[in-house]
């Protein structure tokens, strides 16, 4: 499945993996801000925040699995499938498709904070793209470089939960995710102390000992501990490379190799891509399964005034820099 994060030095960051077994042919597309966005039920906005991420682009519509608006504000979808559930279009709420959940929100919010207001009154419909792309089942973290929530539409209703970690994955509900955290308080970057017994001399004989029971499985409850773990405790300089490396590693934590993880004959679970988005400079950095070598679109160097979407297909191919 997916993992996304935050991560702030001097800048802030947000971004995700996408773990699956096949692409849609996802893009880097850069919504400018007199794009006309086309909502199902709630009219067309004509002039918005541009926006970059990746997207599955259907008809010069984004599909954005995860984006950030050139205000900082970062938002991704994750699957959430067999708890989510979506509900006709009522009166007196604001009716969002899930598709058009992201590009609603960062057109014209700035921060959480902005956010809250138009969540308290969501209902997510279960209106499909189109007859070949249905509802997808997701939950949503929405972030700025203050605070960050996760989003749920579950069978009581929507949940917007605060989100102090700044991680969300799949599978379980946001609630049993962060509670099981206090499972692992005693996890620590330090070594170990002996609180076993006094009366045993017991010590250390190995570096990272702190971190025993650590899961280091793929589930996305595990995936979520270790995410949270690796990226509270990270430590990185303030330069843009030093904190987009580490922000790369942080994910790195939690990827999937092709092999590891059987979703049918033949068919593996992988970390498809791994995004990382500056929400300052809005620069979007990526990579993919198989090119290791850190990729960037800036969206400022695009026409942000512009009326038409800027699509950049991903670079598959490892790129090998040779030093002899």
């Amino acid at each position: 499945m997916c993992t996304a994060a935050t991560y702030r030095t001097k800048d802030f960051y947000f971004g995700r993996t996408l773990d699956y077994d096949f692409s849609y042919g996802e893009e880097v597309a850069v919504t400018p801000r007199r794009l006309p966005l086309a909502f199902r039920h709630m009219g067309v906005m004509e002039k918005h925040y541009a926006m970059i991420g990746m997207a599955h682009v259907e008809g010069d519509f984004p599909l954005y699995y995860e984006a950030v608006n050139e205000k900082g504000l970062g938002m991704a979808g994750l699957n959430f499938v067999g708890n989510a559930r979506y509900r006709e279009a009522a009166e007196g709420v604001n009716n969002v498709a899930t598709f058009e959940f992201i590009p609603w929100i960062l057109a014209r919010c700035a921060t959480v904070k902005e956010a809250r207001p138009l969540l308290s009154g969501l209902n997510l419909t279960n209106d499909s793209f189109s007859h070949k792309l249905p509802p997808a089942q997701l939950h949503w973290l929405i972030s700025d470089r203050e605070e960050s929530v996760t989003v749920e539409a579950v069978e009581e209703g929507i949940r917007v939960y605060d989100n102090p970690v700044g991680v969300l994955t799949n599978n379980p509900p946001f609630p049993q995710q962060i509670f099981q955290l206090n499972n692992y308080m005693h996890l620590s970057p330090k070594d170990p102390e002996n609180h076993f017994s006094d009366k045993l001399a017991l010590q250390t004989y190995a570096r990272g000992m702190g971190a025993l029971g650590l899961p280091g499985d793929l589930s996305s409850s595990s995936r979520f501990v270790r995410a949270a773990f690796v990226k509270m405790n990270s430590v990185s300089g303030p330069s843009e490379e030093e904190s987009v490396s580490q922000f790369f590693h942080i994910l790195g934590s939690v990827e999937q190799q092709r092999g590891c993880c059987q979703v049918g004959e033949g068919k593996w679970e992988i970390t498809i891509y791994t995004s990382c988005c500056n929400g300052d400079s809005g620069v979007y950095y990526y990579t993919t399964y198989g090119n290791r070598q850190i990729s960037a679109v800036d969206m400022h160097r695009e026409d942000l005034e512009g009326v038409k979407l800027v699509c950049y297909p991903l670079i598959l191919e490892e790129q090998i820099r040779r030093q002899n």
